[in-house]
């Protein structure tokens, strides 16, 4: 039986979110993969060990190998993705949590309705239930 957690939805929704990030950016995917390793520097959303390489983001788009994106990848996504305006949006309940899980680490917030008003007006909507379940999980985990 698949693990339903919320972070094992985040773990399985990650391909879609590279897989959103490769169909919309422009650029080769080596390219690609360039702007997304030094936006996580630069941005400080995290330090890839090494610039992963093209064929790397595309073997992260296959949903039996989600354990092997490292969230720096996910989270950096998540973050070009918010900005482009082709408004993209999650295509499913684990890629929704993905993406949730992913803008509440990117931010500093207080409270559940900064972030809510921090987010996009187009994704609101299909980020709701998602981000309302990353904003529990975040608290459970600042009890321990």
């Amino acid at each position: 039986m698949p693990q339903s957690s919320f972070y094992a939805k985040v773990r399985r929704g990650l391909p879609a979110v590279i897989a959103q990030w490769l169909a919309l950016g422009q650029g080769d995917t080596d390219r690609l993969a360039l702007i997304l390793a030094e936006t996580a520097r630069v941005a400080k959303l995290g330090e890839p060990e090494a610039t992963p390489s093209g064929a790397t983001l595309e073997a992260w788009c296959d949903a039996e190998r989600h354990d092997e994106i490292p969230l720096w990848a996910g989270r950096t996504a998540v973050f070009l993705l918010v900005q482009m305006p082709a408004r993209p949006q999650p295509a499913d309940d684990d890629e929704a949590c993905a993406w949730a899980y992913c803008w509440l680490r990117n931010r500093q917030v207080d409270d559940y309705d900064d972030a809510v008003a921090g987010l996009p007006e187009h994704l609101r909507e299909p980020l709701d239930a998602a981000l309302k379940a990353a904003w529990v999980d975040q608290q459970g985990l600042r009890l321990v």
